[in-house]
């Protein structure tokens, strides 16, 4: 029996994308038994890997340890040196990472890597004539790059729940669960992104009001006050913004019933754990391939004004100045939406 392949795979940020290469790694490694990863990445997305038979995650602090050319150039040593590779996916094609193929490839280690078809993504969000037409989705492009190193992979889009009970530190933050639980994850980094606090607070203020408890979800300083403000004004409303750590959160995410998301990380973390997601888009939209892992195009909110998408990461400045795509979605459609998960009415 030959030996196994050893893939050597590189994915660094962001947090939603790296959460979005988990599935097509899941499948790649379920079809072909033969082979064997590593995956290198930031360490706060380690959690993200746990368990996966046949992958070893490798932390890569690249703010401190391997910050700069010669912190790249001291990973590839570190990694040559741990292992012998059969070849290098590269999911992400950045500078640092086209630095690391270009040196495997120097000791004959051959490599593939992501396309993330920019041309056609700008005709996606030009305006006026914009091309509106569903693009490829980034989990097939993903595949595409384990397809191009000649290896069979499919994708089936199915939300796979596979329930993991609550532990006691956990129940000491959130109580037993004896009634609908909704998480909410109303950040992202870019404006954009981002439905409008005073309105996200309104959709809280309802839902805090029937007998569901909510959670929020969220990463900065800043962040975690505007959450903690809303928790402490709102019955049920309970924020576990840096109170549990990333393991813990994708247990407390498997329990929910749902998860109300920005086009953001909250999406992609719900994926992870078969739970159904309601996203809200503004300047972006689910055409670009970004739409979570399995989730139903059913549950996107959005406003058909003519100019979105203007972006497809939500960083670019709104030309009308008032963000009226996400300003015209009305609260009451975002509660509505989530109703079918909750019994809402």
């Amino acid at each position: 029996m030959p030996g196994k392949k050893h893939i050597l795979v590189m994915r660094f940020s962001s947090m939603g994308d790296v959460a979005m290469t988990v599935p097509v790694v899941k499948a790649l490694l379920v079809q072909n038994p033969e082979l064997q990863i590593t995956y290198v990445s930031r360490p706060q997305f380690a959690g993200f890997f746990a368990n996966i038979p046949q992958l070893n995650f490798l932390n890569a602090d690249l703010d401190n340890d391997y910050k700069g050319f010669t912190g790249i150039a001291k990973l590839y040593r570190q990694l040559k040196k741990q292992e012998k590779y059969n070849a290098v996916a590269d999911l992400h094609d950045s500078l640092r990472t086209k630095i690391l193929r270009r040196l495997f490839s120097l000791s004959g280690v051959p490599y593939a890597f992501i396309d993330k078809g920019r041309m056609e993504k700008k005709l996606l969000t030009r305006f006026p004539n914009k091309v509106l037409k569903p693009l490829k989705r980034t989990v097939e492009r993903y595949a595409d790059v384990f397809r191009g190193l000649g290896y069979k992979i499919e994708l089936d889009y199915k939300l796979l729940k596979q329930p993991k009970p609550l532990t006691t530190d956990i129940i000491a933050i959130t109580g037993d669960k004896t009634q609908p639980w909704v998480g909410v994850s109303p950040f992202a980094k870019h404006e954009g992104k981002t439905y409008p606090p005073e309105k996200m607070e309104e959709v809280i203020n309802k839902l805090s009001r029937q007998h569901i408890k909510v959670f929020l979800f969220a990463g900065s300083p800043v962040e975690k006050g505007i959450c903690d403000s809303w928790a402490s004004v709102y019955e049920n409303v309970i924020s576990v913004v840096r109170l549990l750590s990333m393991e813990q959160e994708l247990v407390l995410i498997n329990n929910l019933d749902v998860m109300l998301s920005m086009d953001s990380a909250g999406m992609h973390l719900a994926s992870l754990e078969g739970t159904p997601v309601v996203s809200i888009w503004g300047a972006t939209h689910h055409y670009a391939g970004f739409l979570g892992y399995g989730q139903s195009e059913d549950n996107i909110v959005a406003d058909n004004i003519e100019c979105r998408p203007c972006s497809v990461y939500g960083d670019r400045p709104c030309f009308r100045k008032d963000y009226a795509c996400m300003h015209r979605i009305q609260t009451k459609l975002v509660v509505d939406r989530l109703s079918k998960f909750t019994s809402l009415i």
